[in-house]
């Protein structure tokens, strides 16, 4: 292949983890650079988090608040609890930003006997949350679960709730739509107009808006880029990947836009609104290697539009949208390259503990080396999945070899040795390969990822899993019920969850399980009979940590293309605006169970997060929810004989 001119810059946009680089842009630079593309990488998100939560970002919000110009901020913004106690408690919030950061960063490991005390941070109105632990002797309420001796991750905890009450005076005070995570959420998910996120831009910019401007420009500064990637991996970085985009277009027309991730994946796939193409100028599908190098080769005059893989473009001259697919051989999984993190400031992340549970804080302490050991996944028959799209369905995998000499490289580069594996299902097989090469090469990692639990995973292979390295997994029970399961097409047991998650267990692997509820034709019974497996789950030690997500369908899941064959009725869609349309994805749906799973729902949470921190263990479930429930119709010691029956 010809040499490709372009300066590619990749980047994340706010918001994703302030722990951990999204992989996106790790994945891509280490794609390109490996056939010879000039491509760096920005993390934006961690970057405006910073800015913001910095003296000059503080004193900025502080002066709005002053001002009484609250930009896109709630009504009577200035009145609000959070904005109350960070004006009333504004200089020592501007005295110990910058030290409490640099804690959460790992670089002044001292300051945690300062912030455990609790007379060094301002506590705002998140720190309330601790009333629930309050100690009857009248001691320290967190004892319980940092002891004498935790005198970090108490520290660690105390500063989360610090940064949770700044970002709630940023949503209250400047941005209504903010969060860590969940940025602007609604003006993109399965949003079929693009009229809401067109007005959202149209507005003046607020101080996030112009934080990120400057942002933005910088980087282009630092990189002089001819083509810019902006990857969206959820609903909750669209609005700020716009933003980037505009602030690239007004400020030089000439780069080239381009927007991919997993949220365009999922929801764009029906893409006819032009005004999308005002800030972006080409929309690429599904796995990114085969689309850009494509594209690449179409700026460089190599190749031309009608050969483009996968992308939306709205030509010249015209309104209106054009899909591309020029039938190419997909790259192959293990020709991809290694991801880098070369460019991204590793040592500027942030480490926080907002549960106080050993498995729960994975997702957001520590700097994770994020990887994949197979592309898509091996099962695609989980009927609330979108097993009918590529990042799913085209299941490829590589050797143990080729893995653990990535894992090498990344170390390496990084100096960090943990590892999340970020697969939708790593198979037992490779694992169990993977496990064997880094036990062969005596490597010391530590390693978690996502699983199914299918029987495969006996004690002897948790047991070599724990010995390569592996600390953690997490899997889905999804609705512990074996009618519900058979109907899902899990391909498990509520027995054999039982006992492969008590086999990762005795082995000192911690496991998380991914919970639902809402399933078509799940009533009130199944419900209170899901929960009592799960606490006996717990109560077992089969699992440490858990969470209920409430069953939305898809269009391109099972349940989504056959709504019949799982006894609901999928409500019309509405229809497509004129100007085009945008997003698409949840469906609503008619169940003739007629459950009321949102008010189930409260009571689910309650009775989990309780699970976590050891309470209600032996409880009738009945207790969490507010209103009269069934009693469970399954016998109290139904985990422990099946897990007596393994022995």
């Amino acid at each position: 292949m010809p040499a490709l001119p372009h300066r590619v810059l990749s980047v994340i946009p706010p918001m994703t983890q302030l722990n951990t680089p999204y992989p996106s842009t790790a994945y891509l630079t280490g794609f390109l650079r490996s056939r010879g593309v000039a491509a760096v990488q920005e993390d934006l998100a961690l970057a405006l988090i910073l800015a913001l939560l910095s003296p000059q970002g503080l004193a900025a919000v502080q002066a709005q608040i002053e001002a009484g110009a609250t930009g896109t901020a709630r009504p009577g913004a200035r009145r609000a609890p959070s904005v109350l106690s960070f004006a009333e408690q504004y200089p020592r919030y501007l005295a110990t930003i910058t030290p409490t950061l640099a804690f959460l960063q790992g670089r002044d490991s001292t300051l945690a006997h300062r912030i455990a005390s609790r007379s060094f941070l301002p506590e705002g109105p998140r720190f309330a949350s601790l009333d629930a632990y309050v100690d009857d002797d009248g001691g320290d309420p967190l004892a319980w679960a940092f002891g004498a001796l935790g005198v970090q991750d108490k520290a660690r905890h105390l500063a989360t709730l610090y940064l949770n009450d700044l970002a709630d005076v940023l949503r209250d005070a400047v941005d209504a739509r903010f969060e860590f995570v969940r940025y602007a959420e609604s003006l993109a998910m399965s949003q079929p107009s693009f009229e809401p996120l067109a007005s959202a831009l149209a507005a003046p910019l607020n101080l996030v808006d112009q934080t990120l401007r400057a942002l933005t420009l910088a980087a282009l500064a630092r990189h002089a880029p001819s083509v810019v990637l902006v990857s969206v991996p959820f609903p909750g970085a669209v609005y700020a990947a716009f933003r980037i985009a505009q602030a690239i277009k007004l400020h030089n027309p000439a780069v080239v836009t381009v927007l991919g991730g997993g949220f365009v994946n999922t929801e764009l796939r029906e893409l006819t609104e032009p005004r999308v193409f005002d800030n972006f100028d080409f929309v690429t599908l599904d796995a990114g290697e085969r689309p850009l190098l494509a594209l690449l080769e179409h700026l460089a005059g190599q190749r031309s539009v009608s050969r483009l893989v996968r992308t939306y473009h709205r030509p010249a001259g015209r309104n209106a949208v054009r899909w591309v697919n020029f039938s190419e051989p997909e790259v192959p999984f293990n020709e991809v390259g290694t991801p880098t993190w070369d460019g991204l400031p590793l040592a500027s992340y942030l480490s926080l503990l907002d549960m106080l549970n050993p498995m729960h804080r994975l997702w957001s302490d520590g700097r994770w080396n994020k990887l994949t050991v197979a592309q898509g996944c091996y099962w695609k028959k989980c009927s609330f999945c979108d097993v009918s799209l590529d990042y799913i369905s085209r299941y490829e995998s590589t050797s143990a070899e080729q893995l653990v000499d990535r894992i090498e490289a990344i170390v390496a580069e990084t100096g960090q040795t943990g590892f999340h594996f970020v697969d939708e299902a790593a198979p037992p097989k490779a694992l169990k390969t993977l496990a064997a090469e880094l036990q062969r090469r005596r490597l010391a990692v530590s390693w978690w990822g996502n699983i199914r639990f299918e029987k495969t995973f006996t004690p002897a292979l948790c047991e070599q899993l724990a010995d390569s390295g592996c600390i953690a997994i997490s899997g889905g029970l999804e609705v512990a019920s074996d009618r519900l399961l058979t109907l899902m097409k899990k391909g498990v047991s509520v027995e054999q969850v039982a006992r492969v998650t008590k086999g990762f267990s005795d082995a000192g692997i911690l496991v998380h399980a991914y919970l639902m509820y809402g399933f078509p034709t799940q009533t009130v019974q199944d419900t209170v009979d899901a929960l009592e497996y799960v606490r006996q789950l717990f109560a077992a030690g089969c699992i440490q940590s858990g969470f209920f997500h409430r069953f939305a369908c898809t269009v391109h899941s099972p349940v989504g293309q056959d709504p019949a064959a799982y006894g609901i009725t999928l409500l019309p869609l509405p229809p497509a605006p004129a100007s085009g349309h945008f997003a698409k994805n949840d469906v609503g749906f008619i169940d003739p169970a007629g459950v009321d799973h949102a008010a189930l729902g409260v009571g689910l949470k309650k009775a989990v997060y309780n699970f976590m921190h050891g309470i209600g263990l032996d409880e009738d479930v009945r207790q969490w929810f507010d209103f009269p429930v069934p009693k469970t119709k399954v016998a109290r010691q139904r985990i422990a004989r099946a897990l007596a029956e393994r022995d």
